[in-house]
C-alpha cells in the first residue's frame, strides 16, 4: 500500500505542471487579453514608420516634369476633340443639307448642275465640289477646284447603307478633307423608273456628292505653344503657334507621336505625351491625341489624324526630395512605438501576468485544507506595477492574510492614484503629438511657390479650349437654325411642321423649336414646352437667354424666317430653338479639368459639370473675382491659385470667343481643379505626410481603445471589487466576463470569496452549537 501511495503522489506531482500549463494556455485567447493590443500597437506604428520612409522618399523632382507631361497630354486631347467635333458637325451638316434639299425638290428632277449649285449655296468653306455618276464614275457637275477620287469604289459608296466617312486626300502642296453624301434622284415618271424586265432602272441610282474642304481651323492655346495636325505617317498637315516661344523646330516629335499612336492598336481615342530635346535650361514637352470618335464609330475614325501640341517647359535641374524628412518622422514614430510598448509592458502586461499565479495559488489554498492549504497561503503576494495591478495585488495580500487569520485591507489612499486609464490617455497624447503636426502643420503647400506658373497657364489654356467648344456648339446651332428658318419661308403650316420635326430629330441639342409671330405669340411649336416667354420679338439672329430664374435656364438660338415677296417686315416670324442644358453640361465635362461652370453676364451659373442650381452664384468668392477680372480685360482668360478649406485649387476663367452669334454675349467658362490631381512634388509630399498622420492616429486610437475596452476597463472594475472583497464585502458575486487574464483573476477571486463565505458560515454554526454561559444562567435561576 505504501508503494502504491508513493507512486500516486509522484504521478500527481508530475501531472501538476502540465495541468497548470494547460490552464494557463486556456486563459490566453488569441484575440483577447493584454498581449494582442500591445503587440498590434507596436507593430502598426512601426509599419507606418516604414511606410513614411518609402512614401516620402519617392517624392522628388527629377529631370522628368510629370505634371507638365500630363497637362500637355490633356491639352492635346482637348484640342483633338475640338477638331473632331468640327469635322463631325460639318459632315452632319452636309447630310442634313442633302436631306432638306430632297424634301423640297419638286417632282420634276433638276439637272446635276442645278442640284450641285443648290447644295453648296452659302457654304463658304468649299474648295471644290462635284456630282459623280456611280456607274460611269464620271463627274456630272463640278465647281471650284478639281475633285479627284483615285481608287474609290463609287458604286459601293453610293449603294452602301448609312453615311460615308470623310477621306483625307492630297491637294497641291497640302491636303484637304473630302465629304460625301448620297443624293437620290427624284423619279421623272412612274413608267420610266423601271426597265423592260420590271426591275429598277440602274440609271436612276443616287448621285454621289463630293465636297473638298480645308481641315478645320486649328488654334494653339497658351503662350509659347505650337499645335499641329499630323497624318498617320507623322507628316505635318497644318501647324500653328501662339506667342514667340514655340517648339516647331523639334522635327523628331511628329514621327515619335505617330509611332506612339500606331502602337495603341485599334484604340480610337488614344493620347500620350513625349519629352523632346533640351536647350538652354528648357525642355520640350509634347502631347498627342488621335482625332477619332471616343464613343463608338464616328466620321473621323478612318482619317488617321493626330493632334500634336508642344511647348518649352523649364527643365528641373535641382533635385528636391523629402528623404531626410521621412527618416526623421519615421524615427520619431518608431521611438514612440518602442517607448509605449516598454511602458505598457512594464506597467500593465508584466504586473497583470504576475498576478495570475498568485491568485490561482490563493484560490487553491482557500479551497484546500491541511498542510497543503497552509503551504499555498504562506508565501506573500508580490505587489508590483502601477495602478490597478498594484491595487489588485494589495487586495490579494489582504485576502491572504484574512485567510490565514490576520487582517490587512489595502490603503484607501491608493485608490486615488493615477491608474492604467491615465497611462492609456498619455499614450494617445504621444501618438497625437506626432500625428497632428503631420496632418496640419508639416510639409504644407505654399500658395505662392508650390504651384508652378506653367501649371496655372495650362489650366488657363484648357479653360480656353472649353470655352471654344461651347462657342462651337452655339455657333453650329445658330447656323443650322438659320438653314431651318430659310426652309420655312413660303410653306404651309403642315409643311413647316414637317420641317421642324425633321430638324428636331436631326439636332439633338434642341429640346424644342417654335415660331413666334409678329405679335410675340407662338404660332407653331414642336418638342417640349418652352421654359421661358419672350416679351419682345428679337430682330436679326443670335443666342440669348429667355429666363433669369427658375429650375432650368432657357438658352435659345433665334433666326428670322425670310419673308416671301410682298410680305411686310412686321409680319415676318422668328424661329427659336431652345438648347437643352444637358447638352451644355456634357460639353463642359473633361478629364482632370475639375469643376466647370458656364456663367452669364451677371455671373450666374447656366450650366456645369457638377451639381448646381440654376442661376446660382459661383460657389466660392474667389471664382467670382476671377470672372470679373476676365471681364475687365475683354477677350483674354485669367487664372490664379486659390486656397480653401479643401486645399489649393488652380482656377481659370475664359470668355466665349466674340465672333458669330456670341458677339456681345458676356458669357464665361470657369474651371477649378484641385492640386491633389496633379503630380506636383510639394502637393504629393503634403498629402502623403497628412495620410501618414491620419494612419498613425487611427492606429493609436484603435489599438489603445482595444486595450482600454478589453483590459483596462475590466481591470478597473476588478480592482474595485477586489478591494471591496478585502474590506469585508462577501455578498457581491464576481462573474468572469472574458476568457483572458482579467477573467482568470475574477475566477480566482470568486473562489476566494466563496471560501471566505464558507469559513464564515462554519464559524457561525460552531458558535450556535455551543451555548454561552451568560445565556444559561438566567434559565438556571428561573428553574430554581
Amino acid at each position: 500500500m505504501s508503494v502504491e501511495k508513493g507512486s500516486a503522489a509522484l504521478y500527481t506531482a508530475l501531472r501538476a505542471p502540465r495541468r497548470h500549463r494547460a490552464r494557463r494556455r486556456a486563459d490566453m485567447p488569441l484575440l483577447g487579453g493584454v498581449r494582442p493590443p500591445l503587440a498590434s500597437l507596436s507593430v502598426s506604428l512601426l509599419v507606418i514608420a516604414a511606410l513614411v520612409v518609402v512614401a516620402l522618399g519617392r517624392v522628388h523632382t527629377g529631370q522628368r516634369p510629370g505634371a507638365a507631361l500630363e497637362a500637355e497630354r490633356q491639352i492635346a486631347a482637348d484640342t483633338a476633340q475640338l477638331e473632331r467635333e468640327a469635322i463631325d458637325a460639318e459632315a452632319s451638316s452636309i447630310g442634313r443639307r442633302v436631306a432638306a434639299y430632297m424634301a423640297t425638290t419638286p417632282s420634276t428632277p433638276a439637272t446635276p448642275a442645278a442640284t450641285l449649285k443648290a447644295l453648296i449655296y452659302g457654304r463658304k468653306a468649299v474648295l471644290g465640289s462635284a456630282l459623280f455618276d456611280p456607274i460611269t464614275r464620271n463627274p456630272l457637275a463640278a465647281g471650284g477646284l478639281p475633285v479627284l477620287l483615285t481608287g474609290a469604289d463609287f458604286a459601293a459608296m453610293a449603294s452602301g447603307q448609312g453615311a460615308i466617312r470623310p477621306r483625307l486626300v492630297a491637294s497641291g502642296n497640302g491636303c484637304c478633307l473630302l465629304y460625301f453624301a448620297k443624293v437620290p434622284q427624284p423619279p421623272q415618271r412612274a413608267d420610266t423608273d423601271q426597265d423592260r424586265n420590271g426591275s429598277p432602272d440602274p440609271s436612276r441610282r443616287p448621285w454621289l456628292l463630293v465636297l473638298a474642304e480645308h481641315l478645320p481651323r486649328l488654334k494653339a492655346f497658351g503662350d509659347g505653344r505650337t499645335a499641329a495636325i499630323l497624318d498617320a505617317a507623322g507628316r505635318v498637315l497644318v501647324t500653328t503657334a501662339k506667342g514667340t516661344e514655340s517648339t516647331a523646330a523639334d522635327s523628331g516629335l511628329p514621327v515619335a507621336a505617330a509611332r506612339a499612336a500606331n502602337g495603341q492598336g485599334h484604340r480610337s481615342d488614344a493620347s500620350g505625351s513625349i519629352l523632346g530635346a533640351s536647350e538652354g535650361g528648357r525642355r520640350t514637352v509634347a502631347g498627342w491625341a488621335q482625332v477619332a470618335s471616343a464613343a463608338g464609330p464616328g466620321h473621323t475614325d478612318d482619317l488617321g489624324l493626330l493632334v500634336l501640341t508642344s511647348r518649352a517647359a523649364p527643365a528641373n535641374t535641382a533635385s528636391v526630395d523629402y528623404w531626410g524628412f521621412g527618416l526623421t518622422a519615421a524615427g520619431v514614430l518608431a521611438g514612440i512605438a518602442l517607448l509605449l510598448w516598454l511602458v505598457l509592458w512594464c506597467c500593465v502586461q508584466r504586473p497583470l501576468l504576475g498576478l495570475l499565479p498568485a491568485a490561482r495559488r490563493l484560490a487553491r489554498g482557500a479551497a484546500g485544507s491541511g498542510a497543503d492549504s497552509r503551504a499555498e497561503l504562506a508565501p506573500p503576494v508580490p505587489v508590483s506595477g502601477f495602478g490597478e495591478p498594484a491595487r489588485i495585488g494589495r487586495a490579494l495580500e489582504s485576502l491572504r492574510q484574512q485567510l490565514t487569520g490576520g487582517s490587512g485591507p489595502p490603503a484607501p489612499s491608493a485608490r486615488r492614484r493615477p491608474g492604467c486609464r491615465a497611462l492609456a490617455l498619455v499614450a494617445v497624447v504621444l501618438v497625437a503629438g506626432w500625428a497632428i503636426p503631420m496632418i496640419f502643420l508639416l510639409n504644407r503647400v505654399d500658395t505662392a511657390t508650390s504651384v508652378p506658373a506653367s501649371v496655372v497657364a495650362d489650366q488657363r489654356a484648357r479653360t480656353e479650349i472649353a470655352a471654344n467648344r461651347v462657342w462651337q456648339l452655339l455657333a453650329q446651332s445658330h447656323t443650322d437654325l438659320i438653314e431651318v428658318a430659310g426652309s420655312l419661308s413660303g410653306r404651309s403650316p403642315a409643311a413647316q411642321t414637317e420641317v421642324l420635326l425633321r430638324a428636331l430629330a436631326d439636332h439633338r441639342q434642341y429640346r424644342s423649336l417654335y415660331v413666334l409671330g409678329g405679335s410675340g405669340d407662338i404660332t407653331l411649336r414642336v418638342g417640349a414646352r418652352p421654359l421661358g416667354s419672350i416679351i419682345h420679338v428679337p430682330g436679326g439672329s443670335g443666342i440669348n437667354t429667355v429666363n433669369t430664374s427658375g429650375r432650368i435656364p432657357a438658352i435659345t438660338a433665334y433666326a428670322q424666317v425670310p419673308g416671301v415677296n410682298g410680305t411686310a417686315p412686321a409680319a415676318r416670324a422668328v424661329l427659336l430653338g431652345e438648347i437643352d442644358v444637358s447638352t451644355l453640361n456634357s460639353m463642359l465635362s473633361r478629364p482632370q479639368l475639375g469643376r466647370v461652370w458656364l456663367t452669364d453676364a451677371g455671373d450666374k451659373v447656366l450650366a456645369a459639370n457638377v451639381g448646381y442650381r440654376a442661376f446660382q452664384t459661383l460657389p466660392e468668392p474667389g471664382l467670382t473675382r476671377l470672372v470679373r477680372a476676365a471681364r475687365d480685360t475683354p477677350g483674354t482668360a485669367t487664372s490664379a491659385v486659390h486656397a480653401s478649406f479643401t486645399g489649393l485649387s488652380v482656377d481659370a476663367a475664359a470668355p466665349l470667343p466674340q465672333s458669330g452669334p456670341t458677339v456681345g454675349l458676356p458669357w464665361h467658362v470657369v474651371t477649378a481643379e484641385g492640386t491633389a490631381a496633379r503630380q506636383l512634388p510639394a502637393v504629393q509630399a503634403e498629402h502623403r505626410t497628412a495620410l501618414a498622420g491620419i494612419l498613425g492616429i487611427t492606429a493609436g486610437v484603435v489599438c489603445l481603445g482595444w486595450l482600454y475596452a478589453m483590459v483596462i476597463r475590466p481591470l478597473r472594475t476588478l480592482a474595485l471589487l477586489s478591494e471591496r472583497l478585502a474590506d469585508g464585502d462577501r455578498r457581491t458575486v464576481l462573474y468572469p466576463v472574458n476568457h483572458d487574464e482579467v477573467g482568470s483573476l475574477t475566477r480566482s477571486l470568486e473562489l476566494i470569496r466563496q471560501a471566505l463565505v464558507d469559513g464564515g458560515r462554519a464559524g457561525r454554526s460552531s458558535l450556535t452549537a455551543t451555548p454561552s454561559p451568560s445565556r444559561s444562567r438566567p434559565e438556571n435561576a428561573r428553574q430554581r
